[in-house]
């Protein structure tokens, strides 16, 4: 136990030593626009990040006579500051509602305290000048508050998911050591994996979601891994073993279990690394870092505890929850109702449970997908509504097209004119191009970049059509006479349908990789082929089902009142993939438990659908209480700001709700009883237990 602490110490101050890195939009970059990230990045051309101070009435309509006065205040105030490499001046949108200032910041200014000075400046001017409404308004102080806001609801979510877990477990075990063990085991996995994964993205650069990845599996998995130890090891205390004798059959037995579970999760998790995406990487390590350390602890620190505390283990017990949780010989009367059809018309029930799934998931044929635009972001954060504000004001310049180009620097006079060729062209075409163009060229004059202000929001289909046109069209007329040189089209909408469409198309690999790597598993701890193949129908059942309750609610407006979002027709791109993965490696959990069971009864002589009725019922408190625990987190993260956060929150809940309510008591059973002893072929479980 001792090591145990040690190992945890060593991992966050590791972490603390070695810092996080983050990861880049260039290294995140993928197709033409990660090209065109990636050469402009390598030629010194990034676009300085600009900060606006949008001046506007308070309530709305055109500006006070005293604009201008406020204007040239806040223009003053930033002039000077470090942070600041030059101010514009005052620009008034083309309603007369709105007027802006424009300052261009240095190459350092990223973070929250680079930024804290022009944010003072701008609070300034709005307290010098309160008949305006004066805000700082650019993509740096908005990513610096969705930052604030993740990080706001991370800590949130720690903080509540810690006593609803706690008060689950308490009513599982009805003692305060047994309830609190899982828990401490749970949070000290995720600390620990907290600081391998700051080290881990010296390789791998952290998504800046791996630690809600970490905290989100962490959680789930190091409680699980307790529960089944520890019930385990009660059940044979009350069937009379000594308390070493019981920590020793847990070993063997929910230990087993624990390493396969683990293993399924880790697999699982590897198959985003088939995306063949920077973000999913990322997550990958959060994720198989902090399964990895639960999986660890579970063999070595809990049988310690659990033999440290010998029977002090349930204590101190609550009042009549303890007597209700450690009443033992008579089976769970709910769950053998429950599991009364499964097994006597297995085949009846397998087809009813098999159509009620797939009536679940066939919203889902109608899924879009589409990256999280402005207008998915929290309006209760002010950056948006500031944002929101400069875009109706300015709505000539909601986002960029930029067309880069790659040839020796003998070929930079033919490459401006040819951009320069390009540039006239777009301005015959008001639906891609609403500002003009400008032209730039690395100082060694092999790069150049055309910047398209486009007069459209970067997510929608008249921007994506503005890049089909000039990647199809308009860049390959223009440039094809340039020999030898190398174009990509980028910018914000770009990156976008770049980014869906590589997902779109790497996600049938992802899946096709998880599923037949579970399959695989199953088949080698079972050693049966049928119990492998019941295992991926189950889980893509459950997927299926959790995509289809995503589309009803996140494709529509009916539930944003009850989850506090905004829809825009389509989910986050990622999300599915990473919803999948993360399923079938957390399904694992008690399937392999649940199924474990059924094999010990079998190996023990009893018939096929006597044995699937004893291994249930011995595991259905075990499997209940996990997936509360499960469901409580998940749903947790459904509470979140970011739609992000709560599609995944609500696809996880949903999933292991379906999983353990229907797949779980009626589809698993089912299959099995129908099977009977071809369930294990070609092997059969020995006379010992898994």
């Amino acid at each position: 136990m001792s090591l145990w602490v040690v190992l945890v110490a060593v991992s966050l101050t590791a972490g603390q030593l070695a810092g996080l890195r983050t990861l880049s939009e260039v290294d995140s970059g993928v197709g033409q626009s990660g090209d065109a990230a990636r050469w402009v990045h390598e030629a010194g051309l990034d676009d300085p990040a600009v900060e606006n101070v949008l001046i506007t009435a308070p309530e709305g309509g055109a500006l006070p006579s005293d604009a201008a006065d406020a204007a040239a205040d806040a223009a003053g105030r930033l002039t000077g500051l470090p942070q600041v490499r030059s101010v514009g001046d005052p620009v008034s949108s083309p309603d007369g509602t709105a007027m802006i200032v424009a300052a261009t910041l240095t190459e350092r200014a990223a973070s929250a305290e680079d930024l804290q000075p022009l944010l003072d400046a701008t609070a300034a001017t709005q307290t010098a000048h309160p008949g305006l409404r004066v805000e700082q308004v650019g993509g740096t102080s908005l990513d610096v508050a969705m930052n604030a806001l993740v990080d706001e609801d991370l800590s949130a979510a720690a903080a509540f998911s810690l006593p609803v877990t706690l008060v689950i477990l308490l009513v599982a075990f009805g003692a305060l050591l047994a309830g609190g063990v899982p828990v401490l085991l749970a949070l000290s996995a995720v600390a620990a994996a907290t600081g391998l994964s700051a080290v881990a993205s010296r390789v791998v650069p952290d998504s800046g979601s791996t630690s809600a990845m970490i905290l989100l599996i962490g959680m789930a998995v190091g409680v699980d891994y307790s529960l089944f130890y520890v019930k385990r090891a009660r059940e044979e205390r009350a069937a009379g073993r000594s308390h070493l004798d019981a920590v020793e059959i847990a070993a063997e037995t929910s230990g087993h279990s624990v390493i396969v579970s683990g293993v399924a999760v880790i697999v699982s998790m590897l198959g985003l690394l088939v995306a063949q995406d920077a973000v999913f990487t990322s997550l990958a390590a959060g994720a198989v870092l902090v399964v990895a350390v639960a999986v660890i602890g579970s063999l070595t620190v809990l049988p310690a505890v659990l033999v440290l505390l010998g029977a002090r283990i349930d204590r101190p017990r609550v009042p009549l929850v303890w007597r209700l949780s450690a009443r033992s010989g008579g089976e769970p009367r709910v769950w053998a109702r429950v599991l009364r059809p499964a097994l006597s018309r297995p085949g009846a029930t397998l087809v009813v449970t098999s159509l009620v799934l797939v009536a679940l998931a066939v919203p889902a044929l109608d899924m879009k997908l589409g990256s999280s635009t402005l207008a998915a972001l929290p309006r209760s954060v002010p950056e948006v509504l500031a944002y929101e504000r400069l875009a109706a004001a300015f709505p000539g310049e909601q986002t960029t097209h930029t067309v880069v180009v790659k040839a020796p620097a003998a070929d930079a006079d033919a490459v401006t004119r040819s951009l320069d060729q390009l540039g006239t062209r777009l301005a015959d075409e008001p639906s891609l191009v609403s500002a003009g163009t400008t032209v730039r060229a690395s100082d060694d004059g092999t790069v150049h970049v055309l910047t398209v202000a486009v007069p459209v929001a970067e997510g929608s289909a008249q921007a994506e059509a503005g890049v089909e046109a000039l990647r199809d069209d308009l860049v390959p007329a223009t440039l094809g006479t340039v020999t030898g040189a190398r174009w990509a089209v980028g910018g914000d909408a770009a990156e976008s349908l770049d980014a869906d469409r590589h997902l779109s198309a790497h996600m049938p690999w992802v899946v096709a990789f998880v599923v037949l790597a579970t399959m695989l598993l199953m088949l080698a701890m079972f050693r049966s082929v049928w119990l492998a193949v019941v295992t991926a129908v189950a889980n893509l059942l459950s997927a299926g089902a959790a995509f289809g309750v995503l589309v009803l609610v996140f494709q529509h407006s009916w539930a944003e009142g009850l989850l506090d979002f905004r829809s825009t027709g389509a989910i986050v791109p990622w999300i599915p993939l990473f919803t999948f993965a993360v399923l079938f490696g957390l399904s694992m959990d008690y399937h392999v438990f649940v199924v474990s069971r059924v094999r010990e009864a079998v190996a023990a002589g009893q018939p096929a659908r006597d044995a699937v009725r004893t291994g249930i019922l011995r595991s259905a408190g075990t499997v209940t209480s996990a997936a509360v625990v499960m469901v409580s987190v998940f749903a947790i993260f459904a509470a979140l700001h970011l739609v992000e956060m709560k599609e995944i929150g609500v696809g996880l809940a949903v999933a292991v709700l379906v999983d353990v309510l229907v797949v779980r008591a009626l589809f698993l059973p089912a299959a099995l009883a129908l099977l009977g002893d071809r369930a294990w072929w070609p092997s059969r479980p020995a006379a010992v237990a898994a």
